[in-house]
């Protein structure tokens, strides 16, 4: 059974859904979401167990089996349009309605479901809200479901899009399906300066690229010996002075004051257990 990775609307979970010929990854479809009609964008493609098994994938032992309806019509990408333009209006009255009532919160987007009978606000804050009030407010203005969904500084950054310090479109944009831990051992792993502004993304955040690159350094940084360590080469002992991880070259400072280049050849590979 061929399945599908669909976000829902643009800044949504990742669902699994059945698919059918004729539909491809980029192309926008309508699914049967929570309580109703939604849309969506094919990220990926793939047969069903494999699918249902990725970490990207945000459902934990879901067996529910969801169709896709159809892929959206010119009509359907009219009105989820529409629906975006309807959005930033309920943005401004929400924003009024969080300055009201003093929430120390931030909005940041606003969409609605496929058939109109839900409207998610995006927002951000240093802790938890008690939004009830808020939210019983606003379904009196809008007659609709009301959803409040708390989101991080890189939910936030993937929402409003970017260039990276690499001088590409964001990863989180382009084709990163979900957000992965990073840690400052992939930058050490990798070698770069422990600056935040050389390893931090515009979210402020560890650049998301030091994940997904890690392993590759990690593989490639096995034997090779570390800065300032003494080793032997066929010229002599000598002091290291750096490391070039993806080349495997080494150069080294010998005793009389020449400065070799030392090449590592590829050590075998073994089974990824981390």
């Amino acid at each position: 059974m061929k399945m599908a990775l669909v976000r829902l609307r643009d800044a949504g979970q990742l669902l699994t859904y059945q698919v059918g010929d004729g539909i491809v990854i980029g192309d926008y479809v309508i699914v049967e979401a929570d309580r109703g009609l939604d849309y969506g964008e094919i990220v990926e493609v793939g047969e069903g167990d494999s699918m249902c098994n990725k970490q990207c994938c945000n459902q934990e032992k879901d067996t529910t089996v969801r169709t896709i309806l159809r892929k959206a019509s010119p009509e359907d990408l009219k009105q989820i349009n529409e629906n975006k333009k309807e959005a930033k209006d309920a943005m401004k009255t929400c924003a009024r309605k969080v300055r009201e009532y003093k929430l120390p919160m931030k909005l940041v987007d606003a969409e609605y479901s496929f058939d109109r009978k839900k409207i998610i606000f995006y927002f951000t804050a240093e802790g938890r809200i008690d939004f009830r009030e808020l939210v019983k407010d606003l379904a009196k203005v809008f007659k609709i479901r009301i959803e409040m969904r708390q989101i991080g500084v890189r939910d936030e950054a993937r929402l409003f899009g970017g260039v990276g310090p690499c001088g590409q479109t964001l990863c989180c944009v382009r084709f990163l399906k979900n957000f992965e831990a990073v840690s400052m051992k992939m930058a050490k792993t990798q070698r770069l300066p422990l600056t935040s502004g050389k390893i931090s993304g515009i979210c402020g955040r560890l650049m998301c690229c030091l994940f997904y690159e890690y392993k590759t350094y990690r593989d490639l940084s096995k034997g090779l010996p570390k800065d300032g360590q003494i080793i032997d080469t066929p010229q002599g002992k000598g002091k290291v002075i750096s490391v070039n991880v993806l080349k495997r070259l080494v150069h080294v400072a010998l005793e009389d004051g020449r400065i070799e280049k030392i090449p590592f050849p590829e050590e075998p590979s073994t089974p990824d257990n981390e």
